[in-house]
Protein backbone atom coordinates (compact mmCIF):
# COMPACT_ATOMS: atom_id res chain seq x y z
CA UNK A 1 0.00 0.00 0.00
CA UNK A 2 1.18 3.66 -1.01
CA UNK A 3 0.71 5.24 2.16
CA UNK A 4 1.29 9.37 2.74
CA UNK A 5 3.75 10.33 5.28
CA UNK A 6 3.85 13.37 7.26
CA UNK A 7 6.69 15.30 9.92
CA UNK A 8 7.09 14.46 13.14
CA UNK A 9 7.26 18.06 15.36
CA UNK A 10 10.20 19.78 14.29
CA UNK A 11 12.43 17.28 13.15
CA UNK A 12 13.07 15.82 10.35
CA UNK A 13 11.35 12.47 10.64
CA UNK A 14 9.00 11.71 8.32
CA UNK A 15 6.54 8.48 9.15
CA UNK A 16 3.65 6.78 7.98
CA UNK A 17 -0.03 7.94 7.95
CA UNK A 18 -0.43 4.33 8.76
CA UNK A 19 1.65 2.51 11.64
CA UNK A 20 1.69 -0.82 13.74
CA UNK A 21 1.01 -0.73 17.17
CA UNK A 22 3.53 -3.77 18.91
CA UNK A 23 1.30 -4.52 21.80
CA UNK A 24 -0.60 -7.34 20.89
CA UNK A 25 2.53 -8.96 19.93
CA UNK A 26 3.31 -8.75 23.68
CA UNK A 27 0.30 -10.98 23.96
CA UNK A 28 -2.15 -8.36 25.42
CA UNK A 29 -4.77 -9.77 27.21
CA UNK A 30 -4.26 -13.26 25.09
CA UNK A 31 -1.00 -15.10 23.96
CA UNK A 32 0.11 -14.40 20.48
CA UNK A 33 1.67 -17.56 18.18
CA UNK A 34 5.02 -16.47 17.38
CA UNK A 35 5.19 -17.47 13.89
CA UNK A 36 2.06 -15.70 13.24
CA UNK A 37 3.70 -12.41 15.10
CA UNK A 38 6.02 -12.23 13.30
CA UNK A 39 4.29 -13.32 9.56
CA UNK A 40 1.83 -10.24 10.66
CA UNK A 41 4.43 -7.53 11.19
CA UNK A 42 6.41 -8.48 7.73
CA UNK A 43 3.06 -8.24 5.91
CA UNK A 44 2.61 -4.92 8.06
CA UNK A 45 6.46 -3.84 6.44
CA UNK A 46 5.60 -5.10 3.07
CA UNK A 47 2.42 -3.00 2.93
CA UNK A 48 4.20 0.51 3.81
CA UNK A 49 3.73 0.20 7.72
CA UNK A 50 7.06 1.13 8.28
CA UNK A 51 6.36 2.63 11.53
CA UNK A 52 6.14 0.25 14.10
CA UNK A 53 5.78 1.28 18.17
CA UNK A 54 6.82 -0.89 20.68
CA UNK A 55 7.49 -0.85 24.85
CA UNK A 56 9.88 -2.83 27.32
CA UNK A 57 6.24 -3.25 28.91
CA UNK A 58 4.93 -5.13 26.31
CA UNK A 59 4.64 -8.94 27.63
CA UNK A 60 7.85 -7.68 30.07
CA UNK A 61 9.71 -7.27 27.00
CA UNK A 62 8.54 -10.08 24.41
CA UNK A 63 6.80 -7.10 22.46
CA UNK A 64 10.69 -5.62 21.61
CA UNK A 65 12.18 -9.05 20.91
CA UNK A 66 9.87 -9.88 18.29
CA UNK A 67 9.97 -6.56 16.65
CA UNK A 68 13.65 -6.58 16.47
CA UNK A 69 13.89 -9.57 14.87
CA UNK A 70 11.46 -8.61 11.65
CA UNK A 71 12.94 -4.98 11.66
CA UNK A 72 16.57 -5.94 11.65
CA UNK A 73 17.83 -5.41 7.97
CA UNK A 74 14.91 -3.41 6.83
CA UNK A 75 13.58 -0.18 6.76
CA UNK A 76 11.97 0.93 9.41
CA UNK A 77 11.06 3.83 11.95
CA UNK A 78 10.81 2.31 15.44
CA UNK A 79 9.92 4.07 19.02
CA UNK A 80 9.63 2.67 22.48
CA UNK A 81 9.68 3.51 25.67
CA UNK A 82 11.23 4.24 28.99
CA UNK A 83 10.07 4.56 32.12
CA UNK A 84 9.65 1.14 33.24
CA UNK A 85 13.10 -0.81 34.29
CA UNK A 86 12.52 -4.83 33.29
CA UNK A 87 13.90 -6.75 36.13
CA UNK A 88 14.56 -10.54 36.49
CA UNK A 89 11.91 -12.44 37.98
CA UNK A 90 8.27 -13.06 37.30
CA UNK A 91 5.54 -10.77 37.90
CA UNK A 92 2.91 -12.47 40.92
CA UNK A 93 -0.07 -12.28 38.30
CA UNK A 94 1.08 -11.06 34.61
CA UNK A 95 -1.90 -11.71 33.49
CA UNK A 96 -3.89 -9.73 35.81
CA UNK A 97 -1.83 -7.11 34.13
CA UNK A 98 -2.70 -7.61 30.86
CA UNK A 99 0.10 -9.94 30.07
CA UNK A 100 -0.81 -13.82 30.18
CA UNK A 101 2.36 -15.03 28.52
CA UNK A 102 4.83 -12.30 29.76
CA UNK A 103 8.84 -13.21 29.57
CA UNK A 104 9.89 -14.02 32.68
CA UNK A 105 10.78 -10.27 34.32
CA UNK A 106 8.28 -7.73 36.43
CA UNK A 107 8.59 -3.74 35.59
CA UNK A 108 9.32 -1.30 38.27
CA UNK A 109 8.84 2.50 37.76
CA UNK A 110 12.17 4.98 36.76
CA UNK A 111 11.57 8.27 35.72
CA UNK A 112 15.56 8.86 36.74
CA UNK A 113 18.36 9.95 34.33
CA UNK A 114 19.95 6.96 35.01
CA UNK A 115 16.62 4.97 34.78
CA UNK A 116 16.03 6.46 31.50
CA UNK A 117 19.82 5.90 30.09
CA UNK A 118 19.62 2.59 31.28
CA UNK A 119 15.75 1.47 29.86
CA UNK A 120 17.10 3.33 26.47
CA UNK A 121 20.44 0.70 26.61
CA UNK A 122 18.28 -2.57 27.75
CA UNK A 123 15.79 -2.06 24.49
CA UNK A 124 18.40 -1.90 22.13
CA UNK A 125 19.68 -5.35 23.83
CA UNK A 126 16.92 -6.46 23.90
CA UNK A 127 15.45 -5.60 20.09
CA UNK A 128 19.08 -6.40 18.59
CA UNK A 129 18.86 -2.64 16.55
CA UNK A 130 21.05 -0.36 16.09
CA UNK A 131 18.54 2.72 16.60
CA UNK A 132 15.22 3.19 17.94
CA UNK A 133 13.82 6.42 16.26
CA UNK A 134 11.59 8.15 18.84
CA UNK A 135 11.51 7.59 22.67
CA UNK A 136 8.12 7.81 24.97
CA UNK A 137 7.72 7.93 28.41
CA UNK A 138 5.38 5.65 28.67
CA UNK A 139 2.44 6.18 31.70
CA UNK A 140 3.72 8.84 33.39
CA UNK A 141 0.35 10.70 34.77
CA UNK A 142 -2.56 10.18 37.54
CA UNK A 143 -4.06 7.55 35.66
CA UNK A 144 -1.27 5.12 36.65
CA UNK A 145 0.29 6.44 39.55
CA UNK A 146 -2.59 8.35 41.48
CA UNK A 147 -1.17 10.05 44.03
CA UNK A 148 2.65 9.32 43.34
CA UNK A 149 2.57 10.64 39.56
CA UNK A 150 3.84 14.12 41.80
CA UNK A 151 7.02 12.50 42.47
CA UNK A 152 7.27 10.40 39.74
CA UNK A 153 7.20 13.56 37.17
CA UNK A 154 9.63 15.28 39.34
CA UNK A 155 11.83 13.07 39.02
CA UNK A 156 11.07 12.96 35.52
CA UNK A 157 11.37 16.91 35.22
CA UNK A 158 14.84 17.08 37.45
CA UNK A 159 16.57 14.45 35.74
CA UNK A 160 14.88 11.72 33.34
CA UNK A 161 14.12 14.93 30.46
CA UNK A 162 17.71 15.66 30.83
CA UNK A 163 18.67 12.20 29.68
CA UNK A 164 16.16 12.13 26.63
CA UNK A 165 17.42 15.57 25.95
CA UNK A 166 21.15 14.39 25.77
CA UNK A 167 20.13 11.41 23.51
CA UNK A 168 18.46 13.45 21.33
CA UNK A 169 21.31 16.15 21.16
CA UNK A 170 23.58 13.78 20.34
CA UNK A 171 21.60 11.88 17.20
CA UNK A 172 21.30 8.88 19.62
CA UNK A 173 17.36 9.28 19.21
CA UNK A 174 15.98 11.63 16.31
CA UNK A 175 12.50 12.79 18.44
CA UNK A 176 11.23 12.59 22.29
CA UNK A 177 7.88 12.45 23.91
CA UNK A 178 5.19 10.98 25.81
CA UNK A 179 3.55 7.76 25.62
CA UNK A 180 -0.11 7.77 27.76
CA UNK A 181 -3.74 7.81 28.13
CA UNK A 182 -4.32 11.05 28.97
CA UNK A 183 -4.46 14.62 28.18
CA UNK A 184 -3.47 16.60 31.63
CA UNK A 185 0.00 14.89 31.81
CA UNK A 186 1.24 16.10 28.19
CA UNK A 187 -0.32 19.42 29.37
CA UNK A 188 1.87 19.42 32.20
CA UNK A 189 4.73 18.05 30.61
CA UNK A 190 4.99 21.05 27.94
CA UNK A 191 6.16 23.07 30.71
CA UNK A 192 9.35 20.89 31.57
CA UNK A 193 10.67 20.56 28.35
CA UNK A 194 10.74 20.70 24.40
CA UNK A 195 9.14 17.97 22.98
CA UNK A 196 8.96 16.36 19.55
CA UNK A 197 5.80 13.85 19.73
CA UNK A 198 2.88 12.62 22.04
CA UNK A 199 1.55 9.28 21.51
CA UNK A 200 -1.95 9.71 22.58
CA UNK A 201 -3.75 6.62 23.07
CA UNK A 202 -7.25 7.15 22.97
CA UNK A 203 -8.08 10.52 23.66
CA UNK A 204 -8.12 12.16 20.02
CA UNK A 205 -11.05 9.51 18.77
CA UNK A 206 -14.12 9.31 16.62
CA UNK A 207 -15.80 9.28 19.94
CA UNK A 208 -13.81 11.92 22.19
CA UNK A 209 -12.51 14.75 21.11
CA UNK A 210 -12.10 17.20 23.97
CA UNK A 211 -8.31 17.09 23.31
CA UNK A 212 -9.13 19.78 20.16
CA UNK A 213 -9.67 22.50 22.45
CA UNK A 214 -6.96 22.28 25.11
CA UNK A 215 -3.90 20.15 23.99
CA UNK A 216 -4.16 19.68 20.57
CA UNK A 217 -3.85 23.93 20.24
CA UNK A 218 -1.10 23.60 23.21
CA UNK A 219 0.97 21.28 20.62
CA UNK A 220 0.18 23.35 17.15
CA UNK A 221 2.08 26.58 19.25
CA UNK A 222 5.18 24.16 20.62
CA UNK A 223 5.31 22.35 16.96
CA UNK A 224 4.74 18.38 18.79
CA UNK A 225 3.16 16.12 16.65
CA UNK A 226 0.87 13.75 17.90
CA UNK A 227 0.90 10.05 17.27
CA UNK A 228 -3.10 8.88 17.62
CA UNK A 229 -2.69 5.06 19.14
CA UNK A 230 -6.16 3.34 20.32
CA UNK A 231 -7.91 4.42 17.31
CA UNK A 232 -10.53 1.81 18.00
CA UNK A 233 -11.28 2.98 21.74
CA UNK A 234 -9.57 -0.63 22.88
CA UNK A 235 -12.26 -2.25 20.55
CA UNK A 236 -15.56 -0.74 21.12
CA UNK A 237 -15.19 1.01 17.07
CA UNK A 238 -14.00 -2.23 16.18
CA UNK A 239 -17.40 -4.41 17.21
CA UNK A 240 -15.80 -5.51 20.46
CA UNK A 241 -17.44 -4.89 23.85
CA UNK A 242 -14.55 -2.63 25.76
CA UNK A 243 -13.84 0.74 26.24
CA UNK A 244 -10.78 2.21 27.76
CA UNK A 245 -9.51 -1.40 28.72
CA UNK A 246 -12.87 -1.88 30.20
CA UNK A 247 -16.73 -2.04 30.23
CA UNK A 248 -18.21 0.69 28.07
CA UNK A 249 -20.29 2.99 29.76
CA UNK A 250 -24.08 3.38 28.76
CA UNK A 251 -23.35 7.09 27.46
CA UNK A 252 -20.31 5.65 25.50
CA UNK A 253 -22.96 2.85 24.00
CA UNK A 254 -24.91 5.04 22.65
CA UNK A 255 -22.91 7.08 21.03
CA UNK A 256 -21.36 3.83 18.96
CA UNK A 257 -24.67 2.78 18.22
CA UNK A 258 -25.39 6.52 16.77
CA UNK A 259 -22.35 6.64 15.12
CA UNK A 260 -23.26 3.13 13.46
CA UNK A 261 -26.21 4.42 12.27
CA UNK A 262 -24.75 6.78 10.45
CA UNK A 263 -22.08 4.69 9.17
CA UNK A 264 -24.72 1.91 8.18
CA UNK A 265 -26.74 5.29 6.47
CA UNK A 266 -23.53 6.05 3.96
CA UNK A 267 -22.25 2.13 3.88
CA UNK A 268 -19.16 3.10 5.64
CA UNK A 269 -17.23 0.32 7.98
CA UNK A 270 -17.45 2.32 11.10
CA UNK A 271 -13.66 1.18 11.90
CA UNK A 272 -12.84 3.06 8.42
CA UNK A 273 -14.44 6.39 9.94
CA UNK A 274 -12.45 5.90 13.18
CA UNK A 275 -8.84 4.56 11.68
CA UNK A 276 -9.00 7.75 8.83
CA UNK A 277 -10.98 10.48 10.81
CA UNK A 278 -7.78 11.45 13.43
CA UNK A 279 -5.83 12.75 10.03
CA UNK A 280 -8.20 14.93 9.59
CA UNK A 281 -5.85 17.59 11.98
CA UNK A 282 -2.61 18.62 10.30
CA UNK A 283 -0.69 17.81 14.02
CA UNK A 284 -1.29 14.05 13.77
CA UNK A 285 1.60 12.09 12.16
CA UNK A 286 0.47 8.71 12.16
CA UNK A 287 -1.84 6.44 13.55
CA UNK A 288 -1.34 3.03 15.38
CA UNK A 289 -3.85 0.91 15.79
CA UNK A 290 -2.33 -2.42 17.65
CA UNK A 291 -2.32 -5.41 15.10
CA UNK A 292 -2.42 -9.12 16.67
CA UNK A 293 -2.60 -11.38 13.50
CA UNK A 294 -2.76 -11.23 9.78
CA UNK A 295 -6.66 -11.19 9.98
CA UNK A 296 -6.38 -7.72 11.37
CA UNK A 297 -3.82 -6.63 9.35
CA UNK A 298 -5.98 -7.40 6.53
CA UNK A 299 -8.92 -5.64 7.96
CA UNK A 300 -7.34 -2.30 8.70
CA UNK A 301 -5.50 -2.21 5.47
CA UNK A 302 -9.26 -2.76 3.55
CA UNK A 303 -10.56 0.48 6.48
CA UNK A 304 -7.67 2.27 4.83
CA UNK A 305 -8.47 2.33 1.82
CA UNK A 306 -12.71 2.47 2.07
CA UNK A 307 -13.71 6.21 0.36
CA UNK A 308 -15.48 8.14 2.76
CA UNK A 309 -17.56 11.62 1.46
CA UNK A 310 -17.12 14.96 2.77
CA UNK A 311 -21.20 14.53 3.06
CA UNK A 312 -20.57 11.86 6.09
CA UNK A 313 -18.15 13.99 7.98
CA UNK A 314 -20.80 16.82 8.06
CA UNK A 315 -23.76 14.83 9.20
CA UNK A 316 -22.09 13.77 12.14
CA UNK A 317 -21.40 17.28 13.09
CA UNK A 318 -24.85 18.08 12.42
CA UNK A 319 -25.77 15.25 14.26
CA UNK A 320 -23.35 16.77 17.07
CA UNK A 321 -21.39 13.19 16.78
CA UNK A 322 -18.27 15.22 16.09
CA UNK A 323 -16.90 18.31 18.14
CA UNK A 324 -17.39 21.58 16.13
CA UNK A 325 -13.89 21.96 16.10
CA UNK A 326 -12.87 18.92 15.51
CA UNK A 327 -11.00 19.05 11.68
CA UNK A 328 -12.11 16.40 9.24
CA UNK A 329 -10.25 14.47 6.41
CA UNK A 330 -10.63 16.47 3.12
CA UNK A 331 -8.95 13.48 1.19
CA UNK A 332 -8.39 9.71 2.30
CA UNK A 333 -5.34 10.69 4.78
CA UNK A 334 -3.14 7.27 4.04
CA UNK A 335 -3.79 7.46 0.07
CA UNK A 336 -3.84 11.02 -0.53
CA UNK A 337 -6.92 10.50 -2.87
CA UNK A 338 -9.56 13.20 -2.98
CA UNK A 339 -13.04 12.75 -1.86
Amino acid sequence: MDLTTRRVGKTKLMVPTLGFGGAPLGGLFGAVDGIEAADTLTEAMDQGLRYVDTAPYYGFGRSERRVGDRLRGRDYVLSTKVGRLLAPGSAPDPAALGWPDALPFHPVYDYSYDGIMRSFEDSLQRLGLERIDILYVHDIGTETHGADNEQHFKTLAQGGYRALEELRNSGRVKAIGLGVNETQICMDALGIGDWDVFLLAGRYTLLEQASVTDLLPACAARGVSVVVGGPFNSGILVGGGTWNYGAAPDHILTKVRQLSDVCQDFGIALAAAALQFPLGHDLVASVIPGLRDRHELAATLDWARQYIPGEFWAVLKDKDLLHPDAPVPATNPFTGGAL
